[in-house]
């Protein structure tokens, strides 16, 4: 299938004419990827299956990572290349030690059980941005209970003392998150409202929230997994695959993905293989322009 729906032509100088590749499959629902630059590895979730796995593109193959994995979803590595991992089924986000035992970063918020931490992204500090709406508390995706916040927020917290902020309160369900601008501002999408939202970071607290962008088409699929390459262009899951924005929010097209995409990141050496879990599947594609590093 013809994978790029160009609606300014300015997509062709960030994404490849290279055809979508099918790298793995087999899955129930994958997500989460992250590229592990120490092993050349890329490292996801499926959340239905209780399983991590990891796939080597030198070989071509995938096995299991973690087993269970407490459904597993969002994931990003920290400054000392460990593994961070949002759990649905035990409202934790924790870290893999070195050890290979996992210490809990983050489970409850005002004494309160977090409802289901899904996306999650790091600065330079150290410091977690994380998303929490109930999606692992559903029948299916996590472990059926209900809810126990009242709102579905956006939370930073601090490993060094696992103190945690909640720095925004009025989404549906929130979703994907991503850093722009060397961190000063920070994008927020939100699942049931088809939209992205943006803040500027001011010290300790986020400023703004005004919706930056709607997410909207033909086909399958809701703002999920979103990043901004070294170019300032934001990615972002959506109908019909992965919508791609440049700074000023303009849509410049469409990466098409035969399967839901749920999420998305950059990987191999030189950055610029964008690996996307969808669904059942592992795919990739080319870019011209690379990701971010990972650390």
């Amino acid at each position: 299938m013809q994978h790029l729906d160009i609606r300014d032509i300015r997509l062709k100088r960030i994404v490849t004419d290279e055809p979508l590749r099918k790298r793995a499959s087999g899955f129930q629902f994958t997500e989460g990827p992250v590229w592990h630059g120490d092993d050349n590895i890329v490292v996801f979730s499926d959340i239905p299956a209780d399983r991590m796995y990891f796939f080597d593109p030198k070989s071509e193959q995938s096995a299991i990572y973690r087993e269970p994995s407490n459904k597993a979803n969002g994931n990003v590595f920290d400054h000392k290349h460990r593994l961070i991992t949002c759990e649905h089924s035990t409202s934790r986000v924790v870290r893999q030690e070195d050890d290979g035992n996992l210490a809990i970063i983050a489970s409850h918020y005002d004494g309160i059980e977090l409802n289901s931490p899904n996306d999650i992204i790091i600065d330079r500090s150290g410091r977690l941005y994380f998303t929490d709406p109930p999606y692992g508390r559903l029948a299916g995706v996590g472990v059926q209970r209900p809810q126990s916040q009242a709102v579905q927020g956006v939370y930073r917290v601090d490993p060094s003392d696992r103190s945690i902020v909640r720095l925004a309160d009025d989404f549906d369900r929130p979703n994907g998150l991503c850093f722009a601008e060397t961190e000063s501002v920070l994008y927020v999408n939100d699942s049931a409202r088809m939209h992205i939202r943006r803040y500027q970071i001011r010290g300790p607290e986020l400023f703004g929230g005004e919706v930056w962008a709607d997410v909207r088409g033909a086909g399958p699929g809701a703002p999920d997994g979103m990043k901004v390459d070294s170019e300032g262009n934001l990615f972002c899951c959506g109908p019909g695959g992965v919508h791609v924005f440049n700074g000023a929010g303009q849509q410049l097209g469409l990466i098409r993905v035969p399967e839901e995409c749920a999420n998305f990141n950059w990987g191999d050496a030189d950055r610029r293989t964008l690996y996307l879990c969808a669904s059942t599947s592992l795919f990739s594609c080319r870019m011209h322009v690379p990701g971010l590093q990972a650390w």
